[in-house]
């Protein structure tokens, strides 16, 4: 008897999610805004900083570089978890940028995901970018380029690749929750994102928002594969 009735509540609340993205929920709306909002410009200052890292580290050597790439490797594998807990101390009143307030607000929020997703992207771009420099190494040397003319012409070359480490980095911080949680507080009307609403209303027994904000975050997800699928299919057939 207590199947039928869950998978009764199940059949509703996936009734009642539907009706909620096809009519625009405002809830729904407003959450997913501000998911977006805050992981893509997470990823635009994130890409910032890793696409010319991993690239100065694929053309430059000097005396620590393994011990960088090995850390940046290293760092790829970090907790979220870890990663809010420290944002949380350096952010709060005690910590040494509590005078600025940004705990429990957006801009917190974007700051751990830059952490978390800037290894990923830079760790990608160097290897798309080690095999690029292999290419273009005797010709750039030969040119007497300067360390930042190389480091340019192998972004611009590579743009495919590095599109597609920053779509990679894209999934990594719209699916993230543990940081989040921690230095966003999952406030309402604030701080509330797709990852900790569904958790939020899945406790509330609110089946109907968690299963409507479930299926845009897939759906965000699979947006995402097929765009790396789609950049990838068409670098192969060297359309672009």
């Amino acid at each position: 008897m207590g199947f039928p009735h869950l998978m009764n509540d199940i059949f509703e609340g996936l009734s009642a999610a539907f009706w909620l993205v096809v009519t625009l929920d405002p809830d729904l709306v407003e959450i997913s805004l501000r998911s977006l909002e805050v992981t893509l410009t997470a990823l635009v200052i994130g890409s910032a900083i890793a696409l010319p890292l991993g690239t100065f580290l694929a053309i430059r050597r000097f005396r620590y570089r393994r011990l960088v790439i090995s850390l940046l490797n290293a760092l790829m594998g970090l907790p979220p978890v870890v990663v809010g807990l420290v944002v949380y101390i350096l952010l709060s009143r005690s910590g040494p940028f509590g005078v600025l307030g940004l705990l429990f607000t957006p801009t917190a929020m974007i700051i751990a995901q830059v952490i978390i997703i800037t290894p990923l992207i830079a760790s990608i771009t160097h290897q798309a970018m080690r095999e690029l420099w292999a290419q273009y190494h005797d010709l750039l040397i030969s040119l007497d380029t300067s360390q930042w003319q190389r480091v340019k012409t192998l972004i611009w070359d590579g743009r495919r690749n590095l599109l597609t480490a920053s779509l990679a980095g894209f999934g990594r911080g719209i699916g993230e929750v543990g940081a989040i949680m921690i230095v966003g507080g999952n406030i309402d009307h604030a701080t509330r994102v797709l990852t900790t609403a569904i958790a939020l209303e899945t406790g509330k027994g609110d089946f109907a928002l968690a299963l409507a904000l479930g299926f845009v975050l897939i759906a965000l997800a699979i947006g995402v594969n097929i765009a790396i699928h789609w950049l990838s299919r068409t670098e192969r057939e060297g359309r672009w």
